[in-house]
């Protein structure tokens, strides 16, 4: 009786459309964030540079992780932080390098914030906000170029 009663609950919920279908929207898949990590490993080996990379989704959740051989260990948490940061606000560390500057200079002392070159948010063609990476092993325009060179290996993953 309580199995046919359930049963009978759900078909009628489907049946008047309560039920929503699921939401479809566009994700940063683990193939793309592979692809994005060793584009940067390439750019990184090729200018002797020696690279942490972390690739978060769009929720700010680490999705994937590369450390060089004998890249800085400091550096897997300030590749994590310019990762988060990105997630955080959906725009690159050095734009908000240039907000602290010249807008919100406060922002530079809040724990967890990174304030120079070597994230930045991944976005779809159509504005989509599905993830973000940080870089950091090298300078910061040099972490800025590996981070670059991994957004535009998955370019046209985007559209």
């Amino acid at each position: 009786m309580k199995k046919t009663l359930i049963c009978a609950t759900l078909a009628s919920l489907f049946a008047a459309g309560a039920v929503a279908a699921a939401e479809m929207r566009p994700i940063l898949t683990m193939e793309m964030a592979q692809k994005m990590s060793a584009a940067c490993v390439d750019k990184a080996r090729a200018e002797g540079w020696r690279m942490n990379i972390a690739i978060l989704d769009g929720g700010g959740n680490l999705k994937h992780f590369v450390r060089m051989d004998d890249a800085f260990l400091k550096s897997i948490d300030i590749a994590m932080i310019k990762a988060e940061t990105s997630a955080g606000f959906p725009f690159s560390t050095k734009q908000v390098e240039e907000i602290v500057k010249t807008r919100v200079p406060g922002l530079a002392f809040i724990p967890g914030i990174a304030t120079f070159e070597g994230g930045l948010p991944i976005k779809t063609a159509s504005g989509h906000h599905i993830g973000s990476i940080g870089v950091s092993g090298a300078t910061a325009q040099q972490d800025g170029v590996c981070a670059q060179a991994a957004i535009d290996a998955i370019a046209d993953d985007l559209k």
